[in-house]
């Protein structure tokens, strides 16, 4: 594998510039995966990644030598981890980076199961609502334009590799694609902090749309009126909200336990 000693080798400059540049990234259709665990998941959902970027220090370790022998050595670096520390804010001991393409999908209009995020800001938030809506096995997550950006490091970071286990869709009119899902015959569920029905007794059927809104101001009228039932999570007396990320956690996963209980 070719081992680089120069921050001005190509392939390294394009990494580094793609791990500092939210504009790079969005410009090029390109990111970069952080650490060994996201890059292996690339490598078993998707494919070979456009470089592989190993420090020294990490390729001692069995399982960045495993992940390094996935991919060709003509995309592979070899890099001391002090020059990235140098040349980058990524951490010293990342070991392991990747440019890939960005995935780019087109909503669903028949997915069972979605999850909608609008105007969420908080890169930890929208990475959190990734990892939890794969896990609860949503087929799409649907996101407003008003969302941090899916395929920045640090929502890749929060999400470990959700993005390549379930459907990530930017940009999308979440009223209009709301409407055309009930049109069809789904339910969508608005959920707000107060107000609405006990999300414990209110039946959840599928195809199901759940709407998460921004931290501060929660779910928009417009998205909150598309929808056909507004839930509200019980919560003891004196706590005011959930963390967005939380909130959809509860959601998700009490639609995940109303399914189980419907196939017993």
């Amino acid at each position: 594998m070719p081992s680089i000693t120069s921050a001005q080798n190509p392939r390294l400059r394009e990494l580094l510039r793609l791990a500092a540049s939210s504009r790079e990234r969005r410009k090029t259709g390109r990111c970069v995966l952080e650490g060994a665990h996201l890059v292996a998941v690339y490598l078993e959902r998707v494919g070979v990644p456009h470089v592989l970027a190993v420090s020294e220090e990490a390729l001692v370790r069995d399982e960045v030598q495993a992940l390094a022998a996935r991919v060709p050595e003509s995309r592979t670096l070899v890099v001391p981890a002090r020059l990235l520390a140098q040349e980058s804010a990524m951490p010293a001991d990342i070991g392991v980076l990747a440019v890939v393409e960005t995935p780019v999908a087109a909503a669903l209009a028949d997915a069972p199961f979605t999850l909608l995020v609008e105007d969420v800001q908080d890169p930890g938030n929208v990475g959190s609502m990734l990892r939890t809506a794969a896990a609860a096995g949503a087929d799409q997550v649907l996101l407003s334009r008003g969302c941090a950006f899916a395929w920045s490091p640090k929502v890749l970071r929060a999400a470990q590799g959700a993005h390549f286990l379930t459907r990530v869709v930017e940009d999308v009119d979440l009223v209009a694609w709301t409407t055309a899902l009930r049109a069809r015959g789904g339910q969508a569920v608005a959920t707000t902090v107060r107000g609405g029905d006990d999300l414990y007794r209110t039946p959840l059927r599928e195809p199901l749309a759940i709407a998460i809104g921004n931290e501060g101001a929660g779910l928009g009228s417009a998205l909150a009126s598309s929808c056909d039932v507004r839930a509200t999570i019980p919560m003891a007396g004196g706590n005011e909200s959930l963390n967005a990320a939380a909130a959809a956690a509860v959601v998700l996963f009490e639609a995940v336990r109303q399914r189980r209980n419907r196939t017993r």
